[in-house]
């Protein structure tokens, strides 16, 4: 398999594995990137963008990121509220005042940030249109009666999110969280990432595969219904009409987890907030970060499911498994099929593992790659 880019020295061990995992792991198309003390010193990918055409991957290519949108999204609230325009702490409705509604009161930003708000999912059904549209998910955001009382468990939000924290979002900026992103952060910074990619950009755009076996699922399930919002997104079923290999449903603003971004734009992202980059300023400040790393929730869910994982406001923290990082400092966020990008000041890191091979439980790539990075990191 031809590899293309590049490893500084000290970082061979980060490229030795990414060879690897197309042997190991049957990958497709793929990339990897590291930032460390702002500069990029890992740059990786190798493999086919679309197996249909044949066209390989490159620098430029971008792919669906799903649940990493997560950590676009909680950059923007973070950076909102270090600039003393958002109150984590304070309600929601404070905000957004007809979110109050059905004993919402009490639900502040930080909440949803962890996952606590208690809706996960929404009794109404949206139509892929409604979507398109930001307005009608928001009337059901605000229709929503809580499944638990706010703030007493957790369980995953999904797209709801996206949607709550992004209306939030509006409601301060008047912009929605997409193009929020792009005009404060994205844009000034120049990064290849996006939650709506434009049409411009779909010649770089990764196709989509399933691996084999990998299990669709119970759409009556809970968990299934928070993925494709009650049916209304298709997951998985990649090739069909509002599945995510769908240039419409890419187009939209997803923003609990619909970004399509290249490794080096997300790794570039995650530098930004924890050094800033090529000797520029840090997006977040350590306070900021510090904030953001306090763990929230963590243990078993809502629905009594402990998959190991921890979480500050808005991101995934270190717990050794299911997405090993590199200590306490580090944050970040995963996306279905194995795609996961994360930061960490203390060691001045960002990374990004991205490909278009989707693996379900058990996926070990990014891993395999940050255990490498982490004996990059202590040499």
């Amino acid at each position: 398999m031809e590899i293309g880019g590049w490893a500084d020295e000290g970082f061979g061990g980060v490229a030795d594995v990414f060879r690897e995992n197309f042997d190991v792991f049957g990958e497709l198309g793929t990339a990897v990137s590291v930032r460390a003390g702002g500069r990029p010193v890992v740059e990786l990918w190798g493999g086919v963008a679309d197996e249909r055409s044949g066209r390989p991957w490159d620098q430029e290519t971008v792919v669906p990121v799903f649940s990493c949108a997560k950590g676009l999204v909680s950059i923007c609230a973070h950076l909102l509220a270090q600039q003393g325009r958002l109150d984590l702490d304070a309600p929601v409705a404070a905000y957004w005042p007809e979110f109050a509604a059905e004993g919402k009161e009490r639900i502040i930003t930080r909440m949803v940030l962890g996952h606590r708000a208690g809706v996960p999912v929404l009794d109404r059904t949206v139509s892929f249109g409604e979507i398109t549209e930001w307005t009608p998910v928001v009337r059901a955001i605000e229709e929503q009666r809580p499944l638990w009382e706010p703030g007493e468990a957790y369980e995953y939000h999904g797209h709801v999110f996206g949607f709550l924290v992004g209306e939030v979002i509006r409601r301060i900026t008047g912009l929605t969280p997409g193009r929020f992103f792009r005009e404060a952060v994205g844009g000034p910074l120049g990064l290849r990432a996006w939650i709506g990619l434009p049409a411009a950009e779909r010649g770089k755009l990764a196709r989509l595969v399933e691996a084999e076996g990998r299990p669709a699922g119970d759409p009556q399930s809970l968990l299934m219904r928070i993925v494709t919002m009650n049916g209304a997104l298709v997951f998985p079923g990649l090739e069909e009409p509002h599945g995510f290999n769908d240039p419409e449903l890419l187009g939209t603003e997803l923003p609990g987890a619909g970004a399509v971004a290249s490794a080096s734009g997300l790794a570039a992202l995650y530098g930004a907030a924890v050094t800033g980059l090529d000797g520029g300023p840090r997006l977040l400040s350590e306070e900021t970060l510090t904030d953001a790393v306090r763990e929230v929730s963590a243990g078993p869910t809502w629905q009594g499911y402990d998959l190991g994982q921890r979480w500050g406001s808005g991101f995934l923290l270190d717990s050794g498994r299911p997405r090993p990082m590199l200590g306490g400092r580090s944050f970040g966020n995963d996306g279905a099929g194995g795609q996961f990008a994360f930061g960490d000041d203390e060691f001045g890191v960002g990374f990004a593992y991205v490909a278009n091979r989707m693996i379900g439980h058990g996926d070990d790539r990014a891993n395999r790659l940050i255990t490498a990075l982490r004996g990059s990191l202590k040499t």
